[in-house]
């Protein structure tokens, strides 16, 4: 099967160093076999720009926490686009969140150092422009009505855009990843792939764990977007592409 292959702008885009950006595309293009599909999502450094301001915390866009809810029906009912994240438990999905609200350092985002600590759906307001959503880990200590509390949430969350689906890029994709990526398949559940951790492995290692991933997501999916999201919430690298990209899909910039 033809591999399709994301990787345009890659200095800019992933905001890895330059020698691991000429590894990528050394061993992807020097294989002949491959079909590569540049299809994906480049935004200009003005739209990254203009998505910066919507995660920007001012007296008119007011970036706040919500709510939490162990059900689908004690969620806050809100009309506004929703993005959500899961993820297995430890993947880094709070610390995430917390980066990508770095420009608000008032939103509380709370993180454990201990696996599993979030056991409810947290709502974000995000302005009036969309809400986002970390959902409990799965996995290891993850709360026993896991199923139960977001199967519902994702099957029947009318206003939800996209699932950001966060894989630990040091293990890459391990057992429990599969059996969530094998819900949002069946459940037909437009999703995106982030990268956590990028900063935790050497280039060797993180280049062989996006090439594998990247082969996954090309011949194993239907419902997964592309292109992969690598992201680090240490260094930032990676977080200003993922803030354009979620401002885009919830219909607030065209690129």
């Amino acid at each position: 099967m033809a591999v399709s292959v994301v990787l345009p702008s890659l200095g800019r885009l992933f905001e890895m160093p330059a020698t691991l950006v000429h590894e990528l595309q050394r061993h992807l293009l020097s294989d002949s076999t491959s079909d590569l599909h540049l299809k994906t999502f480049d935004p200009s450094l003005e739209q990254i720009a203009k998505a910066d301001k919507f995660f920007t915390a001012t007296a008119g866009n007011r970036i706040e926490y919500l709510s939490s809810a162990v059900r689908l029906d004690h969620a806050p009912d809100l009309p506004r686009p929703e993005v959500c994240f899961i993820g297995r438990s430890n993947v880094g999905k709070s610390s995430l969140i917390k980066a990508l609200f770095s420009l608000a350092p008032e939103v509380e985002v709370r993180i454990s150092k201990k696996p599993g600590h979030t056991k409810k759906m947290n709502f974000f307001k995000v302005g009036k422009y969309f809400t986002l959503v970390d959902m409990p880990g799965y996995g290891y200590r993850a709360p026993e009505d896991f199923v139960d509390m977001v199967e519902p949430y994702l099957k029947e969350r009318k206003n939800l855009m996209r699932t950001f689906l966060l894989v630990d890029s040091v293990v890459g994709i391990q057992k429990a990843d599969s059996i969530a990526i094998e819900m949002c398949e069946e459940l037909a559940l437009p999703y995106v792939m982030v990268l956590t951790k990028i900063d935790k492995s050497s280039m060797g290692h993180l280049l062989k764990q996006v090439l594998q991933i990247q082969k996954f997501v090309n011949t194993s999916t239907q419902g997964c977007f592309p292109q992969l999201f690598p992201v680090s919430a240490v260094t930032y690298s990676g977080i200003h592409l993922l803030r354009c990209f979620i401002a885009n899909i919830t219909g607030h910039l065209k690129t």
